[in-house]
């Protein structure tokens, strides 16, 4: 159910708006202010998806009402309803954080596409918050190697900027990794880090899946739905694998780098978006450019800054401390006592050839944790390690 307020001082306008908003849909559930004081109370004592706030009113302004709320609730977006002579103010809230702005008397089509577009971001932004409570205790970048501490130095100086920048290396080397603390060390950290794996949607998809789409555009469209680029806007979006996304997506992923804008699947109206682009990938891009797999323009615009995450095999002096970062976190996870590792056992595990690199380290520290003895020894090593 999305709880839905409308500040209007307007008596003929606000009922208006409720019913249209209350005939639309049997999930809305629509609520009614009289002024921006009693819209404030409101806020504070309730959880609503979204606001849609008169600008001109008495006691207090729509403006006020909006900074107020963004102080409060800053997560719930918010909708500004303009008179004529008041639509230079309304481009102006945009600037405070509103989500958008309609025209009095409110166009139906535009009022309704513009409730949905607000109620699809507001459910992403909250699921982002989610997943980023829980990633900023998972994520941490163990090693002390001379590569490692090279990726934490280039990591402290970039986090300070906008620029765009490209992982590369093998995979399960940590990519994600590093595109997480980008993000952390950086001014966008209290906006969203929106994650798109490019190898795992669909060719046919992607375009709909970082974009978004509106009603009808394809068979499955049934409803307007905003894409990653949207939900990440004032943050970050982590395109990984982008060496697998189609050539089209590419183009689109292209412009939105140069203009700042993007597109749904199905309409032709801009909309504005300010994300800073992190990507990552385990090919070769210069050879998928010359293969004519990959766009030359994009892959400039996206390597700004290059950093290469090392195979483990290249740095093997951090397996002990990645071994007993591992058996502290897998002991915690399953409530188990912790185990140690024997000496003997810490030199095979840095002699073996990690093709799977870090996930493969990780799921042989658990297979040796849950089938060793009190202290894992060379011996369990030889036994479970290769299997």
């Amino acid at each position: 159910m999305a709880k839905i307020l409308v500040i209007e001082d307007e008596a003929a306008i606000r009922r208006v708006l409720v019913k249209i908003l209350s005939e639309e849909s049997d999930t809305y559930e629509v609520s009614e202010a009289e002024d921006g004081l009693a819209g404030i109370e409101m806020i504070k004592k309730d959880d609503y998806d979204l606001v849609l706030c008169d600008i001109k009113m008495p006691k207090m302004d729509g403006i006020e009402v909006l900074e107020a709320a963004k102080k409060i609730k800053p997560e719930v977006p918010m909708v500004m309803i303009s008179g004529h002579g008041d639509l230079d103010t309304a481009v102006n809230t945009m600037r405070l954080g509103a989500f958008d702005y309609i025209s009095k008397p409110p166009d139906l089509n535009r009022l309704l596409n513009t409730v949905r577009i607000a109620l699809d971001t507001k459910v992403l932004v909250v699921e982002n918050k989610m997943l980023k409570k829980k990633v900023s205790k998972k994520y941490e970048m163990i090693g002390e190697s001379e590569a490692i501490d090279h990726i934490k130095d280039m990591i402290e100086k970039v986090s300070a900027t906008d620029a765009r920048v490209l992982i590369t290396g093998p995979n399960g080397t940590g990519k994600e990794l590093v595109a997480h603390w980008i993000h952390q060390k950086s001014d966008r950290s209290k906006g969203p880090l929106i994650e798109v794996n490019c190898a795992a949607i669909p060719s046919e998809l992607i375009e709909s899946e970082l974009f978004g789409h509106v009603k009808g555009a394809f068979t499955s469209a049934v409803k307007d739905r905003a894409g990653k680029f949207e939900a990440a806007n004032g943050g970050t979006i982590f395109l990984d694998e982008i060496g697998d996304m189609s050539l089209s997506a590419q183009a689109k992923v292209l412009r939105a780098l140069q203009e700042n804008k993007i597109q749904r699947v199905g309409n032709d109206r801009d909309i504005k978006v300010d994300v800073r682009v992190v990507a990552a990938t385990n090919k070769n891009l210069k050879e998928e450019i010359s293969e004519g797999r990959f766009r030359e323009d994009l892959y400039h615009r996206l390597a700004v800054i290059l950093i290469k995450v090392p195979a483990l095999n290249d740095r093997r002096e951090d397996i002990p401390l990645l071994v007993d970062y591992f058996t502290n976190k897998i002991s915690e996870e399953q409530g188990t006592a912790k185990k140690s590792f024997s000496d003997k056992a810490i030199k095979l595990l840095q002699e073996y050839d990690w093709t799977g690199n870090i996930r493969e380290l990780r799921n042989v520290v658990e297979r040796l944790i849950i089938l060793g003895e009190k202290e894992v020894s060379e011996n369990d090593v030889k036994l479970f390690a290769s299997k």
